[in-house]
């Protein structure tokens, strides 16, 4: 996305040249690459619904969509010491989320009835705003960062007289610092979550959808421009 000059906009990522106020850069450690590098922006998501979550040791956290958001809220989760669940659609994503140790991964259909301490929705369904509102416990936590293509209701009668506490996540930022942290220590390791890394010439395809033969089973492809 390019900014327009004539309106103070600067050049967006597909420029040759990047100018960004220096405010706006983090340092990387050598123990995060290139990799991870690239993956601190939505951890940064992330980790700011692990923390709106209030998540304390032994809580019982349910993530709704186990897409890359939901993924990475769920390891901030478990590093946080909860004991993380998983809702999805589909088997291959739950199959893959159980792949990366969360055994506890069900479709809405199998959910087990028990309590929530908190609830991420980071889908993008318009029904399951509400219905992390209906799972959560009194007193609990609701955290909202996935966007869905229309309107979203909850009902604010069941907010109020459940005593929840509701929070919406949009910036990264300021959790950029302690994302960089968590990677760099291996409190969090992302990796598993990037199926392939492609050049440049090989972008247009996966814009398109198309995946390597080499790729893994994970949501994310990584663009080294170096590779040829």
């Amino acid at each position: 996305m390019c900014g327009d000059g004539a309106r103070g906009g600067r050049p967006g990522a597909l420029a040759e040249q990047l100018a960004v106020p220096v405010t706006s850069l983090h340092v990387l450690p050598d123990s995060v690459d290139s990799v991870l590098g690239a993956l601190v922006e939505p951890g940064g998501n992330s980790l700011r619904c692990a923390q709106a979550a209030a998540l304390a040791p032994g809580d019982r956290a349910l993530v709704l969509g186990p897409g890359t958001i939901g993924l990475l809220v769920a390891m901030f989760a478990r590093a946080a010491g909860a004991e993380v669940h998983l809702m999805g659609r589909s088997e291959e994503s739950l199959a893959y989320a159980r792949s990366l140790g969360f055994e506890h991964a069900w479709t809405a259909d199998n959910l087990p009835s028990q309590p929530f301490d908190a609830v991420v929705d980071a889908s993008n369904a318009a029904h399951l705003p509400a219905l992390a509102l209906d799972l959560v416990e009194p007193s609990g936590r609701v955290v909202y960062v996935g966007l869905a293509g229309g309107p979203s209701h909850i009902d604010t009668r069941t907010l109020a007289l459940k005593d929840v506490t509701a929070v919406g996540i949009l910036s990264a930022s300021p959790a950029l610092d302690a994302t960089i942290g968590a990677y760099a220590s291996g409190a969090v390791d992302p990796r598993p979550l990037v199926a392939a890394t492609v050049g440049l010439e090989q972008v247009g395809a996966v814009l398109a959808g198309e995946r390597t033969d080499a790729a893994a089973a994970g949501p994310k492809i990584h663009v080294d421009p170096l590779l040829s």
